[in-house]
């Protein structure tokens, strides 16, 4: 049940990070209290990834070739996955809901794979990448609609 939480929490931000334009990432701010919230994040941390280089790329309609923008997100991670050289990390292949469980399992695992074969390219050791599918199984954002399946279709980097 943490996990699917977690899943919910990733995808509410993940919609929020795509209403804004890239120069508005950072600490989220009180709009009309004139407050700034400050929030410390560990270096090295799943929200350090997240917040910093982002933790997840997207895919095409049946397919699991790394897409430009979803390279430029892997050059990232693996930068930050070099700088912090003690962490672990998992990625989850995941399909939007259509086809069978069987093939978006084997999807999932392929986008996954395509991930980690990536990241060890850019100079991280593979030793420190696991990969699971998820398949169809675990969502990002619910919906039957093209704007929900495109974001379903993914591979997401964790931190273990």
């Amino acid at each position: 049940m943490n996990l699917r939480s977690l899943t919910l929490l990733a995808a509410v931000l993940l919609v929020a990070a795509c209403a804004e334009t890239p120069e508005n990432k950072g600490a989220a701010t009180g709009a009309g209290t004139g407050a700034t919230t400050a929030t410390t994040v560990k270096p090295g941390s799943e929200q350090d990834l997240v917040q910093t280089v982002g933790d997840r790329i997207f895919f095409d309609f049946d397919k699991s070739d790394i897409k430009p923008e979803g390279q430029k997100t892997l050059e990232k991670q693996a930068a930050w996955l070099n700088k912090y050289s003690s962490v672990t990390v998992t990625i989850a292949g995941n399909c939007d809901d259509r086809g069978t469980r069987e093939y978006n399992l084997a999807l999932g695992e392929r986008r996954a794979a395509a991930a980690k074969k990536a990241l060890v390219a850019l100079g991280v050791a593979a030793n420190r990448i696991s990969t699971i599918s998820y398949g169809k199984e675990r969502p990002s954002v619910p919906g039957d609609n093209e704007a929900a399946w495109a974001q379903n279709r993914n591979a997401i980097t964790s931190v273990n």
